[in-house]
């Protein structure tokens, strides 16, 4: 079982995780944005708002060390309010890390991430259509980096990332209890690698790294056409 660390404040939040202050004070901004633009739109569960630091920040913050050093791009799926990728976009602005694209198709929350940005600072691209779009797809082509939080099962954002990934690129989905049981539905129809990691922030769930995705019948039509 893996041991939950205390995490209800900007504070914990920055001994935890070992993150500047200056990634820490953009949050607190994040923050102060989100509890304001909660009253209007439905950003996140209303119970979860007296946990923000550890139930969104903290579990966002968690898949950064899954992120190659090398990554030059991200792509956030479903970004909804931000997690993981505008965390993680705070985060790497001190730190060196990928662009950060996100890609929320909802125009009510796109614009709280757009002014959650301006606010922190920090630069990142917002798309604010579906992630199958044609023009989002020739955007995000060849990206090193792919994360989604609670989006959709495995099979569906395996079809959702397929088009546009390549054989490096890592992604990176945040799952709750049922990873398992979706890991083996979406056998039936990829051929991929994966890396699964417990949650810190829960016990019940998991942080699913997968490589390599392929379509079984892709496979088989290229295995036939030789």
């Amino acid at each position: 079982m893996t041991d939950i660390p205390s995490i209800h404040s900007a504070d914990d939040l920055e001994r935890v995780f070992s993150i500047s202050r200056e990634t820490v004070d953009r949050l607190k901004i994040y923050e102060s944005a989100l509890r304001k633009w909660q009253r209007a739109v439905n950003l996140v569960a209303p119970a979860t708002l007296p946990d923000v630091w550890a139930r969104h920040f903290a579990d966002s913050l968690q898949i950064a060390e899954f992120v190659p050093k090398s990554a030059k791009t991200l792509a956030d799926l479903g970004s909804g309010a931000g997690f993981p990728g505008l965390v993680l976009a705070a985060h790497f602005a001190d730190t060196g890390g990928p662009s950060v694209t996100l890609i929320e198709s909802d125009q009510r929350k796109a614009a709280f991430l757009r002014e959650a940005a301006r606010a922190m600072e920090i630069s990142v691209d917002i798309l604010s259509t579906r992630i199958e779009n044609n023009a989002n797809l020739a955007v995000l082509s060849g990206v090193n980096v792919v994360t989604a939080r609670a989006l959709a099962p495995l099979n569906r954002l395996l079809s959702l990332v397929a088009p546009f990934v390549t054989g490096e690129t890592v992604s990176i989905f945040m799952k709750g209890r049922t990873a398992e049981a979706e890991i083996e539905e979406a056998r039936q129809e990829w051929h991929f690698d994966v890396d699964e990691r417990a949650s810190i922030t829960d016990e019940a769930a998991k942080i699913i790294v997968v490589r390599h995705i392929v379509s079984k019948s892709a496979a088989t039509g290229l295995a036939n056409s030789e």
